[in-house]
């Protein structure tokens, strides 16, 4: 299981949408104040539709507080400010990928403290950055890769293995 870690997010469909993804793929959501909108915001609900009873998700009043209840994950920080792409490290089954707000990132305090785990999904020159939802997406499915899809469902029923006839 994996952890995606939302440092003061801004828009709520992007935290609806990466609560579906982690509904889905059985990570959890940490989530860390202030928050740029209110938790029963409808554009945060309806991005996550009807996955809402399969998420964990966990608050924290900042930095401070996730990392004191969170003190021996394998941190990865998210940043376009990296010098090693994601798909160059090894991700363990409990690792935290932590992602900056829509606007500004994650803080460079954080960055300058943390060189070697700082990680960033490669994009052309002049490019700013991909959308927030796409960018967890990405990376928490290069972590399942790389961790064989432990514990996720990797087969659908094909409509022919049901009997249907085309």
């Amino acid at each position: 299981m994996f952890n995606i870690v939302l440092v003061e997010p801004e828009i709520p469909q992007n935290t609806g949408n990466i609560a579906r993804t982690c509904a889905a793929t059985g990570s959890i959501l940490h989530l860390v104040r202030p928050l740029g909108f209110e938790l029963d915001d409808k554009h945060l609900k309806r991005a996550g539709l009807d996955y809402w009873h399969l998420l964990d998700v966990r608050y924290y009043d900042n930095l401070d507080d996730f990392f004191k209840k969170n003190p021996d994950g394998q941190y990865f920080y998210l940043t376009t400010k990296a010098q090693h792409s994601y798909t160059d490290v090894k991700f363990n089954d409990n690792a935290y990928l932590l992602f900056g707000k829509e606007t500004k990132g994650l803080p460079e305090s954080l960055l300058i403290k943390n060189p070697e785990r700082c990680i960033r999904i490669p994009m052309r020159e002049g490019a700013r950055s991909l959308n927030l939802s796409n960018s967890v997406a990405i990376t928490v499915f290069e972590a399942l890769r790389q961790t064989e899809f432990k514990g996720l469902e990797q087969a659908g029923v094909f409509p022919v293995d049901m009997g249907l006839a085309l």
